[in-house]
């Protein structure tokens, strides 16, 4: 069975799913593999409007599987530090795969999301907790760096530099509740139910335009690294002109002045 489940449960949305659930959905080579070529997918997929990501069984991804890896990509053949810095790639690669989608991704955490994990948590544009998340730094607790597999940018942005720093140098867990007060996640929902909470928020996303909402992330994600207000005013300016001139646009405000549903064509 594959290591990553791909179901459609609604209209517009796709439904990736960590399957392996024996291991925590601790990542392998195969695992992130899976998960690249799941993404490569949906990006070609016009039909999907909003990804949900969430975890098999009692965990969301447990970070590096220590039992073992596998060989990642262009790793074969090489010395330990070339196939260490394939294999640190491999996974790395996938924050910015997740940040390059077209379509919102939904983070449902039903449970530990550790190391890698939590990577792919940040890495999402919306989070999502069960009361059994749980969420931590993995690699400063095992005598590595907690700068690790894009963390070190995205943690700061999302929570702020103090308690992002503390996070990174005591690997401790948080729990659900912090996550929520810190910010971290946008809700926490009783256990079995973080799915269909993804999915409410889902239909919510789905109901405005494909092309506003696909600005509305790159955008939202790119003033992460603008330097300046006025420089982010211009990005907005532009982009907000260019999405004038589309017809889902004018089908947006057309549906809204007759009080029916909109029905978009993505142009």
């Amino acid at each position: 069975m594959s290591s990553v489940l791909i179901d459609h449960p609604a209209e517009g949305v796709t439904l990736l799913t960590l399957n392996r659930p024996e291991k925590l959905n601790a990542m392998d080579a195969d695992l992130v593999a899976a998960l690249h070529d799941a993404l490569d997918a949906v990006r070609q997929d016009r039909d999907c409007r909003v990804v949900v990501l969430t975890g098999a069984g009692r965990g969301f991804c447990a970070g590096l599987d220590l039992g073992g890896y596998g060989a990642a990509p262009d790793s074969e053949g090489r010395g330990p530090v070339g196939a260490g810095m394939a294999t640190q790639q491999h996974i790395a690669s996938l924050v910015p795969h997740l940040r390059s989608l077209h379509q919102p991704v939904i983070a449902a955490v039903n449970g530990p999301a550790a190391g890698g994990g939590l990577a792919l948590a940040l890495a999402s544009d919306v989070r999502i907790a069960a009361t059994s998340a749980r969420f931590n730094v993995a690699f400063v607790r095992i005598g590595l760096s907690g700068c690790d597999i894009g963390v070190s940018w995205l943690l700061p942005r999302l929570i702020g530099a103090s308690r992002a720093f503390e996070l990174l140098l005591t690997g401790r867990i948080i729990d659900s509740a912090e996550a929520d007060r810190i910010g971290l996640v946008t809700r926490v929902v009783p256990d079995g139910q973080v799915v269909d909470a993804a999915l409410e928020t889902a239909a919510l996303i789905a109901a405005n335009s494909p092309w506003g909402v696909r600005m509305t992330k790159e955008v939202a994600w790119s003033q992460l690294e603008v330097g300046s207000l006025q420089a982010g005013i211009d990005l907005e300016n532009r982009t907000q002109i260019l999405s004038s001139f589309t017809e889902d646009h004018r089908e947006a405000i057309g549906a809204f002045l007759e009080k029916r549903p909109p029905r978009f064509t993505h142009r």
